[in-house]
Protein backbone atom coordinates (compact mmCIF):
# COMPACT_ATOMS: atom_id res chain seq x y z
CA UNK A 1 0.00 0.00 0.00
CA UNK A 2 1.68 3.12 -1.24
CA UNK A 3 1.68 6.31 1.50
CA UNK A 4 2.44 6.13 5.20
CA UNK A 5 -1.22 6.59 6.78
CA UNK A 6 -2.56 5.39 8.91
CA UNK A 7 -5.32 2.24 8.36
CA UNK A 8 -7.79 1.10 10.54
CA UNK A 9 -9.65 -2.68 10.53
CA UNK A 10 -12.91 -3.19 9.22
CA UNK A 11 -15.30 -4.22 11.73
CA UNK A 12 -15.69 -8.16 11.20
CA UNK A 13 -14.57 -8.26 7.64
CA UNK A 14 -11.25 -8.81 8.10
CA UNK A 15 -9.98 -5.95 6.30
CA UNK A 16 -8.26 -2.67 6.59
CA UNK A 17 -9.97 0.47 5.29
CA UNK A 18 -9.35 4.22 5.36
CA UNK A 19 -9.77 6.15 8.41
CA UNK A 20 -12.38 9.14 8.81
CA UNK A 21 -15.99 9.08 9.34
CA UNK A 22 -19.08 10.52 8.27
CA UNK A 23 -19.00 14.46 8.01
CA UNK A 24 -21.55 17.04 8.40
CA UNK A 25 -20.19 18.78 5.15
CA UNK A 26 -20.21 14.80 3.24
CA UNK A 27 -23.54 14.53 5.38
CA UNK A 28 -25.04 18.05 3.89
CA UNK A 29 -23.45 17.29 0.56
CA UNK A 30 -25.25 13.89 -0.01
CA UNK A 31 -28.58 15.39 0.96
CA UNK A 32 -28.73 17.85 -1.24
CA UNK A 33 -27.60 15.79 -4.18
CA UNK A 34 -29.94 12.82 -3.49
CA UNK A 35 -33.23 15.74 -3.45
CA UNK A 36 -32.33 15.38 -7.14
CA UNK A 37 -34.74 12.07 -6.72
CA UNK A 38 -37.73 13.67 -5.84
CA UNK A 39 -37.69 14.89 -9.75
CA UNK A 40 -38.17 11.57 -10.88
CA UNK A 41 -40.61 9.80 -7.99
CA UNK A 42 -42.83 13.12 -7.96
CA UNK A 43 -43.35 12.73 -11.85
CA UNK A 44 -44.04 9.11 -11.78
CA UNK A 45 -46.66 9.26 -9.18
CA UNK A 46 -48.94 12.31 -10.60
CA UNK A 47 -48.41 11.10 -14.02
CA UNK A 48 -50.51 7.63 -13.19
CA UNK A 49 -52.67 9.84 -10.69
CA UNK A 50 -54.03 12.21 -13.53
CA UNK A 51 -54.25 9.38 -15.88
CA UNK A 52 -56.82 7.78 -14.18
CA UNK A 53 -59.00 11.25 -13.53
CA UNK A 54 -62.33 11.20 -15.74
CA UNK A 55 -62.14 14.82 -16.52
CA UNK A 56 -58.06 14.89 -17.87
CA UNK A 57 -59.66 11.55 -20.18
CA UNK A 58 -62.11 12.96 -21.36
CA UNK A 59 -60.06 16.32 -22.26
CA UNK A 60 -57.02 15.04 -23.43
CA UNK A 61 -57.78 11.39 -24.72
CA UNK A 62 -61.74 11.26 -25.00
CA UNK A 63 -61.36 7.89 -27.33
CA UNK A 64 -59.54 6.14 -23.46
CA UNK A 65 -62.32 8.12 -21.83
CA UNK A 66 -65.45 6.80 -23.67
CA UNK A 67 -63.82 3.46 -23.95
CA UNK A 68 -63.52 3.12 -20.14
CA UNK A 69 -66.88 4.82 -19.56
CA UNK A 70 -68.68 1.70 -21.37
CA UNK A 71 -66.65 -0.80 -19.54
CA UNK A 72 -68.47 1.00 -16.34
CA UNK A 73 -71.42 1.00 -17.67
CA UNK A 74 -72.11 -2.18 -19.25
CA UNK A 75 -72.32 -4.75 -16.92
CA UNK A 76 -69.54 -7.89 -18.16
CA UNK A 77 -67.53 -5.58 -19.91
CA UNK A 78 -63.89 -6.39 -20.41
CA UNK A 79 -62.03 -4.73 -17.34
CA UNK A 80 -58.66 -6.09 -18.55
CA UNK A 81 -58.77 -3.70 -21.72
CA UNK A 82 -60.13 -0.35 -20.25
CA UNK A 83 -57.48 1.95 -20.59
CA UNK A 84 -55.84 0.31 -23.92
CA UNK A 85 -54.34 3.12 -25.75
CA UNK A 86 -50.82 3.64 -27.11
CA UNK A 87 -51.24 7.46 -26.83
CA UNK A 88 -51.95 7.11 -23.42
CA UNK A 89 -49.17 5.35 -22.78
CA UNK A 90 -46.71 7.11 -24.96
CA UNK A 91 -47.90 10.52 -22.83
CA UNK A 92 -46.11 8.70 -19.62
CA UNK A 93 -43.23 6.58 -21.11
CA UNK A 94 -42.18 9.55 -23.58
CA UNK A 95 -40.40 10.86 -21.18
CA UNK A 96 -38.05 7.90 -20.14
CA UNK A 97 -37.42 7.86 -24.59
CA UNK A 98 -36.17 11.58 -23.99
CA UNK A 99 -34.25 10.33 -20.42
CA UNK A 100 -32.56 7.70 -22.51
CA UNK A 101 -31.07 9.91 -25.29
CA UNK A 102 -29.93 12.80 -22.71
CA UNK A 103 -28.21 10.17 -20.52
CA UNK A 104 -25.82 9.61 -22.88
CA UNK A 105 -25.04 13.31 -23.40
CA UNK A 106 -24.53 14.09 -19.60
CA UNK A 107 -21.45 11.71 -19.67
CA UNK A 108 -19.72 14.04 -21.42
CA UNK A 109 -21.06 17.21 -19.29
CA UNK A 110 -19.89 15.08 -15.96
CA UNK A 111 -16.73 13.94 -17.50
CA UNK A 112 -15.43 17.42 -18.84
CA UNK A 113 -17.12 19.83 -16.16
CA UNK A 114 -18.71 17.56 -12.97
CA UNK A 115 -20.65 15.96 -11.62
CA UNK A 116 -21.74 19.56 -10.17
CA UNK A 117 -22.68 21.37 -12.99
CA UNK A 118 -23.99 17.67 -14.75
CA UNK A 119 -27.45 18.27 -11.62
CA UNK A 120 -27.05 21.60 -12.86
CA UNK A 121 -28.22 21.29 -16.22
CA UNK A 122 -30.65 18.42 -15.66
CA UNK A 123 -32.78 20.70 -13.06
CA UNK A 124 -32.60 24.05 -15.67
CA UNK A 125 -34.05 21.61 -18.47
CA UNK A 126 -36.77 20.20 -15.83
CA UNK A 127 -38.00 23.05 -15.30
CA UNK A 128 -39.20 24.41 -18.86
CA UNK A 129 -40.52 21.05 -18.78
CA UNK A 130 -42.54 21.52 -16.06
CA UNK A 131 -43.82 25.38 -17.17
CA UNK A 132 -44.77 23.45 -20.38
CA UNK A 133 -46.82 20.35 -18.87
CA UNK A 134 -48.09 22.99 -16.67
CA UNK A 135 -49.69 25.42 -19.20
CA UNK A 136 -50.50 22.21 -21.30
CA UNK A 137 -53.90 22.87 -23.77
CA UNK A 138 -53.34 19.82 -25.95
CA UNK A 139 -51.78 16.32 -26.13
CA UNK A 140 -48.68 17.76 -28.15
CA UNK A 141 -47.69 20.37 -25.12
CA UNK A 142 -48.03 17.42 -22.51
CA UNK A 143 -46.00 15.17 -24.83
CA UNK A 144 -43.11 17.69 -25.40
CA UNK A 145 -43.10 18.96 -21.42
CA UNK A 146 -42.95 15.52 -21.08
CA UNK A 147 -39.64 15.17 -23.22
CA UNK A 148 -38.03 18.30 -21.46
CA UNK A 149 -38.83 16.45 -17.96
CA UNK A 150 -37.15 13.45 -19.60
CA UNK A 151 -34.35 15.07 -20.51
CA UNK A 152 -33.55 16.49 -16.96
CA UNK A 153 -34.43 13.51 -15.30
CA UNK A 154 -31.23 11.77 -17.58
CA UNK A 155 -28.74 14.18 -16.60
CA UNK A 156 -29.58 14.02 -13.06
CA UNK A 157 -29.82 10.29 -13.20
CA UNK A 158 -26.87 9.97 -14.46
CA UNK A 159 -24.96 12.38 -12.05
CA UNK A 160 -26.57 11.31 -8.64
CA UNK A 161 -25.83 8.51 -8.22
CA UNK A 162 -21.87 8.82 -8.78
CA UNK A 163 -21.55 11.63 -6.62
CA UNK A 164 -23.09 10.08 -3.85
CA UNK A 165 -20.92 7.34 -4.26
CA UNK A 166 -17.91 8.85 -4.68
CA UNK A 167 -18.67 11.19 -1.66
CA UNK A 168 -19.34 8.46 0.72
CA UNK A 169 -17.49 6.69 2.82
CA UNK A 170 -16.58 3.17 1.87
CA UNK A 171 -18.57 1.25 5.35
CA UNK A 172 -21.74 4.18 4.38
CA UNK A 173 -21.58 4.14 1.09
CA UNK A 174 -24.75 2.03 0.64
CA UNK A 175 -26.53 4.07 2.65
CA UNK A 176 -25.32 7.49 1.63
CA UNK A 177 -26.37 6.44 -2.24
CA UNK A 178 -29.51 5.26 -1.37
CA UNK A 179 -30.85 8.47 -0.06
CA UNK A 180 -31.47 8.91 -3.66
CA UNK A 181 -34.01 5.86 -4.06
CA UNK A 182 -35.61 7.59 -0.82
CA UNK A 183 -36.07 10.61 -2.41
CA UNK A 184 -37.52 8.93 -5.19
CA UNK A 185 -40.33 7.30 -3.18
CA UNK A 186 -40.60 10.33 -1.26
CA UNK A 187 -41.99 11.82 -4.31
CA UNK A 188 -44.19 9.26 -4.94
CA UNK A 189 -46.05 9.39 -1.68
CA UNK A 190 -46.24 13.08 -2.04
CA UNK A 191 -47.46 12.77 -5.38
CA UNK A 192 -50.12 10.13 -4.77
CA UNK A 193 -51.70 12.18 -1.63
CA UNK A 194 -51.93 15.05 -3.71
CA UNK A 195 -53.81 13.38 -6.69
CA UNK A 196 -56.01 11.73 -4.12
CA UNK A 197 -56.92 15.19 -2.85
CA UNK A 198 -57.14 17.08 -6.20
CA UNK A 199 -59.40 14.50 -7.56
CA UNK A 200 -62.01 15.11 -4.95
CA UNK A 201 -61.95 18.76 -6.22
CA UNK A 202 -65.26 19.64 -7.69
CA UNK A 203 -65.48 21.10 -11.04
CA UNK A 204 -63.02 18.87 -12.81
CA UNK A 205 -59.98 20.47 -12.69
CA UNK A 206 -57.95 18.98 -9.87
CA UNK A 207 -55.42 17.28 -12.75
CA UNK A 208 -54.22 20.96 -13.16
CA UNK A 209 -53.97 21.33 -9.83
CA UNK A 210 -51.83 18.47 -9.99
CA UNK A 211 -49.70 19.07 -12.98
CA UNK A 212 -49.53 22.51 -11.34
CA UNK A 213 -47.97 21.57 -8.34
CA UNK A 214 -45.48 19.93 -10.07
CA UNK A 215 -44.62 23.20 -11.40
CA UNK A 216 -44.74 25.19 -7.71
CA UNK A 217 -43.61 21.93 -5.74
CA UNK A 218 -40.56 22.21 -7.82
CA UNK A 219 -38.21 19.75 -5.99
CA UNK A 220 -35.84 20.49 -9.30
CA UNK A 221 -35.04 23.73 -7.79
CA UNK A 222 -32.61 21.78 -5.15
CA UNK A 223 -31.23 21.17 -8.39
CA UNK A 224 -30.93 23.53 -10.52
CA UNK A 225 -30.07 26.20 -7.35
CA UNK A 226 -29.24 24.14 -3.79
CA UNK A 227 -26.52 22.06 -5.95
CA UNK A 228 -24.58 24.98 -7.63
CA UNK A 229 -24.31 26.62 -4.16
CA UNK A 230 -22.62 23.36 -2.20
CA UNK A 231 -19.46 25.17 -2.15
CA UNK A 232 -21.30 28.15 0.11
CA UNK A 233 -23.63 25.64 2.24
CA UNK A 234 -20.86 22.81 2.50
CA UNK A 235 -17.12 24.22 1.23
CA UNK A 236 -17.41 20.93 -0.71
CA UNK A 237 -18.84 21.40 -4.66
CA UNK A 238 -17.26 19.05 -6.59
CA UNK A 239 -15.81 15.34 -5.44
CA UNK A 240 -12.11 14.49 -5.22
CA UNK A 241 -12.24 11.86 -7.56
CA UNK A 242 -13.80 14.40 -10.62
CA UNK A 243 -10.41 16.97 -9.88
CA UNK A 244 -8.24 13.59 -10.45
CA UNK A 245 -10.20 12.96 -13.41
CA UNK A 246 -9.15 16.53 -14.57
CA UNK A 247 -5.81 16.65 -13.37
CA UNK A 248 -5.72 18.99 -10.38
CA UNK A 249 -4.17 16.94 -7.59
CA UNK A 250 -3.76 20.44 -5.31
CA UNK A 251 -7.27 20.71 -5.19
CA UNK A 252 -8.26 17.03 -4.88
CA UNK A 253 -6.22 16.93 -2.35
CA UNK A 254 -7.18 19.31 -0.48
CA UNK A 255 -11.13 18.30 -1.33
CA UNK A 256 -9.98 15.40 0.63
CA UNK A 257 -8.89 16.40 3.46
CA UNK A 258 -12.64 18.61 4.08
CA UNK A 259 -14.80 15.44 2.80
CA UNK A 260 -12.90 13.06 5.80
CA UNK A 261 -12.84 15.85 8.91
CA UNK A 262 -9.78 17.95 9.69
CA UNK A 263 -6.93 16.10 11.29
CA UNK A 264 -7.62 12.65 9.83
CA UNK A 265 -4.52 11.01 7.93
CA UNK A 266 -5.65 10.53 4.30
CA UNK A 267 -2.47 9.59 2.39
CA UNK A 268 -3.52 5.99 1.16
CA UNK A 269 -6.73 7.07 0.31
CA UNK A 270 -5.46 9.78 -1.89
CA UNK A 271 -2.54 8.01 -3.16
CA UNK A 272 -4.89 5.38 -4.72
CA UNK A 273 -7.32 8.17 -6.10
CA UNK A 274 -4.15 9.37 -7.61
CA UNK A 275 -3.76 5.81 -9.20
CA UNK A 276 -6.98 5.70 -10.48
CA UNK A 277 -7.02 9.51 -11.19
CA UNK A 278 -3.65 8.97 -13.55
CA UNK A 279 -5.38 5.74 -15.40
CA UNK A 280 -8.41 8.10 -15.98
CA UNK A 281 -6.68 11.04 -17.34
CA UNK A 282 -4.95 8.58 -19.69
CA UNK A 283 -7.80 7.20 -21.40
CA UNK A 284 -8.79 9.44 -24.44
CA UNK A 285 -11.98 7.61 -24.89
CA UNK A 286 -14.27 6.21 -22.29
CA UNK A 287 -16.60 4.67 -24.77
CA UNK A 288 -14.54 2.91 -26.50
CA UNK A 289 -12.48 1.66 -23.27
CA UNK A 290 -15.50 0.83 -21.48
CA UNK A 291 -15.63 -1.85 -23.86
CA UNK A 292 -11.67 -3.57 -23.43
CA UNK A 293 -12.08 -7.08 -22.12
CA UNK A 294 -10.60 -5.91 -18.42
CA UNK A 295 -14.16 -3.49 -18.39
CA UNK A 296 -16.15 -6.69 -19.00
CA UNK A 297 -17.27 -7.44 -15.91
CA UNK A 298 -18.54 -3.99 -14.53
CA UNK A 299 -20.03 -3.04 -17.96
CA UNK A 300 -22.03 -6.45 -17.94
CA UNK A 301 -23.47 -4.72 -14.08
CA UNK A 302 -24.19 -1.49 -16.21
CA UNK A 303 -26.71 -3.33 -18.60
CA UNK A 304 -27.92 -6.45 -16.66
CA UNK A 305 -28.90 -4.69 -13.57
CA UNK A 306 -30.97 -1.95 -14.37
CA UNK A 307 -32.45 -4.15 -17.47
CA UNK A 308 -33.60 -6.61 -15.02
CA UNK A 309 -34.79 -4.07 -12.79
CA UNK A 310 -37.50 -2.56 -15.60
CA UNK A 311 -38.20 -6.86 -15.59
CA UNK A 312 -39.99 -6.54 -12.32
CA UNK A 313 -42.76 -4.67 -13.45
CA UNK A 314 -42.43 -2.12 -10.83
CA UNK A 315 -42.45 1.31 -12.56
CA UNK A 316 -45.64 0.00 -14.32
CA UNK A 317 -47.13 -0.64 -11.19
CA UNK A 318 -45.98 2.48 -9.18
CA UNK A 319 -47.22 5.14 -12.13
CA UNK A 320 -49.71 3.10 -13.76
CA UNK A 321 -51.04 1.97 -9.75
CA UNK A 322 -54.21 4.13 -9.92
CA UNK A 323 -55.13 3.07 -13.75
CA UNK A 324 -54.46 -0.67 -13.06
CA UNK A 325 -56.48 -0.26 -9.67
CA UNK A 326 -59.29 1.00 -11.58
CA UNK A 327 -58.99 -1.95 -14.00
CA UNK A 328 -59.22 -4.26 -11.51
CA UNK A 329 -62.86 -2.57 -10.66
CA UNK A 330 -62.17 -0.60 -8.19
CA UNK A 331 -63.95 3.38 -8.08
CA UNK A 332 -61.98 6.37 -9.09
CA UNK A 333 -61.29 7.94 -5.07
CA UNK A 334 -60.65 3.96 -4.06
CA UNK A 335 -58.24 3.38 -6.48
CA UNK A 336 -56.22 6.78 -6.00
CA UNK A 337 -56.39 5.57 -2.31
CA UNK A 338 -55.13 1.77 -3.06
CA UNK A 339 -52.03 4.19 -4.80
CA UNK A 340 -51.12 5.67 -1.74
CA UNK A 341 -50.86 2.97 0.35
CA UNK A 342 -48.55 1.20 -2.06
CA UNK A 343 -46.71 4.58 -2.12
CA UNK A 344 -46.48 4.39 1.46
CA UNK A 345 -45.49 0.87 1.86
CA UNK A 346 -42.70 1.75 -0.91
CA UNK A 347 -41.26 5.04 0.84
CA UNK A 348 -40.77 2.72 4.33
CA UNK A 349 -39.57 -0.33 2.96
CA UNK A 350 -36.82 1.69 1.49
CA UNK A 351 -35.39 3.36 4.74
CA UNK A 352 -35.25 -0.69 5.77
CA UNK A 353 -32.60 -0.27 2.79
CA UNK A 354 -30.77 2.85 3.96
CA UNK A 355 -30.44 1.33 7.49
CA UNK A 356 -29.34 -2.13 5.83
CA UNK A 357 -27.16 -2.12 2.95
CA UNK A 358 -24.28 -1.36 4.98
CA UNK A 359 -24.81 -4.19 7.43
CA UNK A 360 -26.55 -7.12 5.36
CA UNK A 361 -24.77 -6.65 2.41
CA UNK A 362 -26.24 -6.62 -1.16
CA UNK A 363 -26.41 -9.89 -2.20
CA UNK A 364 -28.44 -10.57 1.04
CA UNK A 365 -31.14 -7.90 0.43
CA UNK A 366 -31.19 -8.96 -3.54
CA UNK A 367 -31.78 -12.28 -3.15
CA UNK A 368 -33.93 -11.49 0.14
CA UNK A 369 -36.04 -9.33 -2.49
CA UNK A 370 -35.87 -11.48 -5.08
CA UNK A 371 -38.03 -14.71 -3.59
CA UNK A 372 -40.44 -12.44 -1.74
CA UNK A 373 -41.53 -10.68 -5.48
CA UNK A 374 -41.62 -13.71 -7.12
CA UNK A 375 -44.15 -15.31 -4.46
CA UNK A 376 -46.25 -12.01 -4.04
CA UNK A 377 -46.04 -11.62 -7.81
CA UNK A 378 -47.91 -14.84 -8.54
CA UNK A 379 -49.94 -13.90 -5.76
CA UNK A 380 -51.45 -11.21 -7.26
CA UNK A 381 -51.61 -13.16 -10.40
CA UNK A 382 -53.28 -15.39 -8.93
CA UNK A 383 -55.86 -13.56 -7.08
CA UNK A 384 -56.43 -11.19 -10.17
CA UNK A 385 -57.23 -14.69 -12.42
CA UNK A 386 -59.20 -16.43 -9.98
CA UNK A 387 -61.59 -13.32 -9.87
CA UNK A 388 -62.06 -11.79 -13.22
CA UNK A 389 -60.77 -15.06 -15.14
CA UNK A 390 -59.97 -14.74 -18.91
CA UNK A 391 -62.60 -12.58 -19.66
CA UNK A 392 -62.37 -10.08 -16.98
CA UNK A 393 -65.83 -9.56 -16.41
CA UNK A 394 -66.57 -9.44 -13.31
CA UNK A 395 -66.58 -7.17 -9.95
CA UNK A 396 -64.29 -7.52 -7.59
CA UNK A 397 -65.75 -7.03 -3.95
CA UNK A 398 -64.26 -5.49 -1.43
CA UNK A 399 -62.16 -8.01 0.64
CA UNK A 400 -60.92 -9.24 -2.18
CA UNK A 401 -59.49 -6.24 -3.83
CA UNK A 402 -57.71 -5.71 -0.09
CA UNK A 403 -56.47 -8.94 -0.30
CA UNK A 404 -54.58 -7.82 -3.72
CA UNK A 405 -53.34 -4.45 -2.46
CA UNK A 406 -52.18 -5.88 0.06
CA UNK A 407 -50.46 -8.62 -2.20
CA UNK A 408 -48.68 -6.03 -4.04
CA UNK A 409 -47.75 -4.66 -1.19
CA UNK A 410 -45.71 -7.42 -0.47
CA UNK A 411 -44.45 -6.82 -3.84
CA UNK A 412 -43.64 -3.39 -3.52
CA UNK A 413 -41.79 -3.41 0.23
CA UNK A 414 -39.41 -6.47 -1.38
CA UNK A 415 -38.79 -4.26 -4.33
CA UNK A 416 -38.34 -1.24 -2.14
CA UNK A 417 -35.58 -2.77 -0.18
CA UNK A 418 -33.85 -4.54 -2.85
CA UNK A 419 -33.95 -4.23 -6.30
CA UNK A 420 -35.41 -0.10 -6.51
CA UNK A 421 -31.84 1.58 -4.49
CA UNK A 422 -29.63 -1.38 -5.20
CA UNK A 423 -30.06 -0.83 -9.08
CA UNK A 424 -28.71 2.21 -8.96
CA UNK A 425 -26.22 1.66 -6.03
CA UNK A 426 -24.26 -1.62 -7.34
CA UNK A 427 -23.56 0.19 -10.87
CA UNK A 428 -22.29 3.24 -9.88
CA UNK A 429 -19.95 1.59 -7.42
CA UNK A 430 -18.44 -1.04 -9.56
CA UNK A 431 -17.07 1.26 -12.21
CA UNK A 432 -13.78 2.16 -13.01
CA UNK A 433 -12.78 5.68 -12.36
CA UNK A 434 -11.52 6.14 -16.08
CA UNK A 435 -14.91 5.09 -17.25
CA UNK A 436 -17.12 5.86 -14.61
CA UNK A 437 -19.45 8.60 -16.37
CA UNK A 438 -19.78 6.42 -19.53
CA UNK A 439 -20.49 3.40 -17.50
CA UNK A 440 -23.30 5.45 -15.91
CA UNK A 441 -24.67 6.81 -18.92
CA UNK A 442 -25.06 3.15 -20.34
CA UNK A 443 -26.79 2.16 -17.11
CA UNK A 444 -29.24 4.89 -17.05
CA UNK A 445 -29.43 4.59 -20.78
CA UNK A 446 -30.81 0.94 -20.44
CA UNK A 447 -33.01 1.45 -17.29
CA UNK A 448 -34.75 4.36 -19.00
CA UNK A 449 -35.13 2.31 -22.27
CA UNK A 450 -36.46 -0.92 -20.56
CA UNK A 451 -38.66 1.43 -19.09
CA UNK A 452 -40.10 3.49 -22.19
CA UNK A 453 -40.18 -0.14 -23.32
CA UNK A 454 -42.32 -1.57 -20.52
CA UNK A 455 -44.52 1.20 -19.98
CA UNK A 456 -45.35 1.37 -23.79
CA UNK A 457 -46.23 -2.24 -23.38
CA UNK A 458 -48.16 -2.76 -20.28
CA UNK A 459 -51.71 -1.79 -20.84
CA UNK A 460 -51.57 -3.55 -24.36
CA UNK A 461 -50.16 -6.50 -22.74
CA UNK A 462 -52.58 -6.45 -20.11
CA UNK A 463 -55.50 -6.28 -22.53
CA UNK A 464 -54.02 -9.53 -23.90
CA UNK A 465 -52.47 -12.04 -21.51
CA UNK A 466 -54.81 -10.71 -18.79
CA UNK A 467 -53.77 -11.96 -15.13
CA UNK A 468 -50.83 -13.68 -16.77
CA UNK A 469 -49.03 -10.71 -17.05
CA UNK A 470 -48.12 -10.50 -13.51
CA UNK A 471 -47.02 -14.19 -13.15
CA UNK A 472 -44.72 -12.92 -16.51
CA UNK A 473 -42.75 -10.58 -14.44
CA UNK A 474 -42.71 -13.13 -11.51
CA UNK A 475 -40.63 -15.83 -14.05
CA UNK A 476 -38.22 -12.65 -14.94
CA UNK A 477 -37.91 -11.89 -11.26
CA UNK A 478 -36.75 -15.60 -11.08
CA UNK A 479 -34.26 -15.16 -13.37
CA UNK A 480 -32.83 -12.20 -12.30
CA UNK A 481 -32.74 -13.86 -8.46
CA UNK A 482 -30.52 -16.52 -10.10
CA UNK A 483 -28.28 -14.27 -12.26
CA UNK A 484 -27.49 -12.35 -8.56
CA UNK A 485 -26.81 -15.63 -6.99
CA UNK A 486 -24.75 -16.90 -9.94
CA UNK A 487 -22.41 -13.62 -11.11
CA UNK A 488 -23.06 -10.58 -8.79
CA UNK A 489 -20.62 -10.15 -5.77
CA UNK A 490 -20.63 -8.80 -2.75
CA UNK A 491 -19.11 -5.19 -2.83
CA UNK A 492 -20.18 -4.34 0.83
CA UNK A 493 -16.98 -1.65 2.14
CA UNK A 494 -14.94 -2.23 -0.80
CA UNK A 495 -13.03 1.15 -1.72
CA UNK A 496 -14.73 1.88 -5.06
CA UNK A 497 -10.73 1.99 -6.07
CA UNK A 498 -9.95 -1.33 -5.09
CA UNK A 499 -13.19 -2.86 -7.07
CA UNK A 500 -10.74 -4.59 -9.40
CA UNK A 501 -10.12 -7.27 -6.73
CA UNK A 502 -13.96 -7.96 -6.17
CA UNK A 503 -13.69 -9.13 -10.01
CA UNK A 504 -10.40 -10.94 -10.18
CA UNK A 505 -12.00 -12.92 -6.70
CA UNK A 506 -14.94 -14.15 -7.95
CA UNK A 507 -15.15 -17.76 -9.54
CA UNK A 508 -16.08 -16.08 -13.27
CA UNK A 509 -15.33 -12.97 -13.57
CA UNK A 510 -11.46 -13.40 -12.69
CA UNK A 511 -10.84 -14.79 -16.48
CA UNK A 512 -12.01 -11.35 -17.61
CA UNK A 513 -9.28 -9.85 -15.06
CA UNK A 514 -6.23 -12.00 -14.23
CA UNK A 515 -3.01 -11.09 -16.08
CA UNK A 516 -4.10 -7.59 -16.37
CA UNK A 517 -2.82 -6.07 -13.47
CA UNK A 518 -5.39 -4.31 -12.03
CA UNK A 519 -6.56 -6.70 -9.39
CA UNK A 520 -3.18 -6.72 -7.81
CA UNK A 521 -4.18 -3.36 -5.60
CA UNK A 522 -6.02 -5.12 -3.28
CA UNK A 523 -5.91 -4.86 0.84
CA UNK A 524 -7.06 -7.69 1.95
CA UNK A 525 -9.63 -10.74 1.55
CA UNK A 526 -13.04 -9.45 -0.14
CA UNK A 527 -16.36 -11.09 1.07
CA UNK A 528 -17.29 -12.94 -2.31
CA UNK A 529 -20.59 -14.73 -2.44
CA UNK A 530 -18.19 -17.55 -4.87
CA UNK A 531 -14.63 -18.21 -4.80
Amino acid sequence: MPGGGAMVAASGAGRPEYPGGLTMFVSMACLVAATGGLIFGYDIGVSGGVTSMDPFLSRFFPSVYRAQSAAAAAAGGNQYCRFDSQLLTMFTSSLYLAALASSLGAATVTRVAGRKWSMFAGGLVFLAGCALNGAAANVAMLIVGRVLLGVGIGFANQSVPVYLSEMAPARMRGMLNNGFQMMITTGVLAANLINYGTARIAGGWGWRVSLGLERRYRPQLVMSVLIPTLQQLTGINVTPNSLLERGRRGEARRMLQRVRGEGVDVEDEYNDLVAAGEASHAVASPWRDILRRRNRPPLVMAVAIPLFQQLTGINVIMFYAPVLFRTLGFGGGASLMSAVITGGVNMAATLVSVLAVDRVGRRALFLEGGAQMVASQAAVGALIGARLGWSGTAAIPAGYAAAVVAAMCVYVAAFAWSWGPLAWLVPSEVMPLEVRPAGQSITVAVNMAMTFAVAQAFLPLLCRLRFVLFVFFAGWVAAMTAFVALFVPETKGVPIEDMAAVWSDHWYWKRFVDGDGDGARRRGDIEMGHK
